[in-house]
């Protein structure tokens, strides 16, 4: 068979895309994708008044930490090559404003100056700035007289968040609530309290989803209704875009796609479009999803992993925010 009219590649037989699969270093030296430790964050989750870790039973091999269990485990991340730690509270008091989320006292601002204590700047110690950990109802804003979040009201909440925060020692806070012009309001909360140099990885993309499940047994909420009206529809891809816009234009330094796996085409428009680090969450129901079927015995645990992992990477995330990414950087280490 003639090459000719076949293409810009040429044609078989003297075309052979194998001859790039042919062995395990071949395939490495033309890999298009490479998922590093360093791409990798690790979220963790951090219980008041427990001495020992609580097992997340939905989610097979994540704990509840104590505060020292949270220090050893921040150890183990800067050993294992990963680069950050998204810590979430889980207090012992809820209330209807999250008091505790501003509370200098609270859990996750006790937590927060543990780790930096233990590990300075060897990880970029990032928080979750949102009310829904803290507050009675499980919302992630204040609520009116009328029991539906009031946006600016939150906003007010959320830049006290932000500087005890900050004053505990986070490097990047996370603004995660998707109230409007969250990203604007706290970045000048922190300037104006000389916490210049405090970054945001804004929630940018953040719909509302089936797949959350998991995460609300690990930070015990007490979620009653749903969020679809501040969290995204899972219908919306150009919406994606114009929250982008917004929080860049807002002072966001690197932004988020959350959840993972089923927003692929929606995280490679926003890595196409930003000119900002590009982050993804491959959230508490991705992961329970693949320890199940792994424990069944349906997948093969270790490669479905990585294959997630690759997936977000080859759609454009510079970041990747995931439960296995203290297992995942040994992984990758390993394999060279």
């Amino acid at each position: 068979m003639s090459p000719e009219g076949s293409g810009a590649y040429g044609g078989f037989p003297h075309v052979r895309p194998r001859r790039l699969r042919t062995t395990a270093a071949m395939r490495r030296m033309v890999a298009e994708t490479r998922v590093h430790p360093a791409d990798l964050i690790l979220p963790a989750f951090v219980r008041e008044g427990i001495d020992e870790p609580v097992p997340v039973g939905s989610m097979p091999g994540v704990v509840q930490h104590s505060r020292d269990s949270l220090r050893r485990a921040a150890v183990e991340a800067v050993e294992a090559g990963v680069s950050g730690l998204m810590l979430f509270g889980v207090p012992l008091e809820k209330d209807a404003v999250g008091s505790q989320g501003t509370h200098p006292d609270g859990i996750l601002q006790q937590a927060l100056r543990d780790v930096r204590s233990e590990v300075g700047d060897d990880l970029v110690l990032m928080s979750d700035l949102c009310l829904d950990e803290f507050t009675d109802h499980g919302h992630c804003g204040v609520l009116d007289a009328r029991g539906r979040v009031d946006n600016d009201a939150t906003l007010e909440r959320y830049a006290e968040m932000a500087l005890v925060q900050a004053d505990a020692g986070a490097h990047m806070l996370g603004p995660s609530g998707m109230m409007d012009g969250q990203v604007g309001y706290v970045r000048a909360a922190l300037d104006a309290a000389g916490h210049q140099d405090v970054s945001m990885f804004a929630y940018t993309v953040k719909y509302t989803s089936a797949f959350y499940g998991p995460f609300r047994e690990a930070v015990a909420s007490s979620l009653s209704g749903d969020r679809t009206t501040y969290q995204q529809d899972p219908a919306n891809g150009r919406e994606a875009l114009r929250e982008l816009a917004l929080d860049v234009a807002e002072g966001a330094d690197m932004v988020m796609v959350k959840p993972g796996l089923p927003y692929l085409d929606v995280l490679r428009d926003v890595a196409e479009e930003a000119r900002v680090p590009v982050g993804v969450y491959q959230i508490s129901g991705e992961y329970a999803m693949v320890e199940a079927a792994a424990e069944k015995g349906w997948i093969e645990r270790e490669r479905a992993i990585l294959e997630t992992l690759t997936s977000f990477k080859r759609a454009g995330a510079s970041t990747i925010l995931t439960y296995w990414a203290v297992e995942a950087a040994r992984l990758l280490r390993a394999a060279g």
